[in-house]
């Protein structure tokens, strides 16, 4: 368990020191074209949030897991029972697993979502996306001339990416830290009322951020289901 928290740490870390280096690449050379990027960049990350979000929904999870046992269990959730069979479930699932059924169970149970630790949010899309890209940015201010206006709205869309599962949770929490409600008085985060649209029919508003992308993803999501897509057996976990 130390181990594991050290290791989650470490990576938290390296991503933060990762992302300052690119901020500051986009203030050493400020120029006005930095403001449109910054909101091209949170738009592209709400846009993701989502796009991944009606995926996760939607897709079936994997014959065989047993996830409907978590799913439909009827006694409490805080029970011994209940934590063993999670963790005997969990063990047996990937991480991209685990990520589509914490959608699944947050509809009927919303604010479990809240409750969640920032690492069970976060740690998979830091890892496998956000991580990696900001890296790849350090590399290319390094050895390229990159102009300040496109790190700007690198560094954005890597916020927005790497902490969009965070933004979704504060939605099903009720005290936040200072800077939510900031973001959300300045309307680059969205309000719970606004997301309640999504918890109402699950078939629109799927972005978690600031909902800026819905009105694409809405109509995107009623092709889909025109042509026999998205099927509404795919949000629960069947046995």
């Amino acid at each position: 368990m130390i181990a594991a928290k050290a290791r989650q740490h470490l990576i938290l870390a390296v991503f933060t020191v990762s992302l300052l280096v690119n901020l500051s690449a986009a203030l050493r050379s400020p120029q006005w074209l930095a403001i449109p990027a910054a909101l091209v960049g949170w738009y592209l990350a709400d846009l993701l949030s989502g796009l991944i979000h009606m995926l996760m929904d939607y897709r079936p999870c994997t014959p065989g897991k047993r996830l409907n046992d978590l799913f439909f269990y009827e006694g409490s959730r805080e029970s011994d029972h209940y934590q063993a069979l999670l963790r005997e479930r969990m063990a047996t699932i990937g991480p991209f697993e685990r990520i589509s059924y914490d959608f699944k169970n947050h509809h009927p149970r919303p604010d479990a979502l809240g409750r969640r630790p920032v690492w069970r949010l976060i740690g998979s899309t830091v890892i496998i996306a956000a991580l990696p890209l900001s890296l790849v940015g350090n590399v290319a201010q390094a050895l390229l001339p990159v102009p300040g206006w496109i790190m700007a709205g690198l560094v954005t869309f890597l916020i927005g990416g790497g902490f969009a599962q965070y933004f979704h949770g504060s939605l099903h929490r009720a005290q936040n830290p200072w800077f939510i409600t900031a973001l959300r008085w300045a309307g680059l985060l969205m309000t719970p009322a606004a997301h309640q649209l999504h918890h109402d029919t699950l078939q629109r508003d799927f972005a978690t951020n600031c909902g800026w992308s819905n009105p694409a993803i809405n109509l995107l999501f009623r092709t889909l289901r025109a042509r026999g897509y998205l099927a509404d057996a795919g949000l629960v976990p069947s046995a």
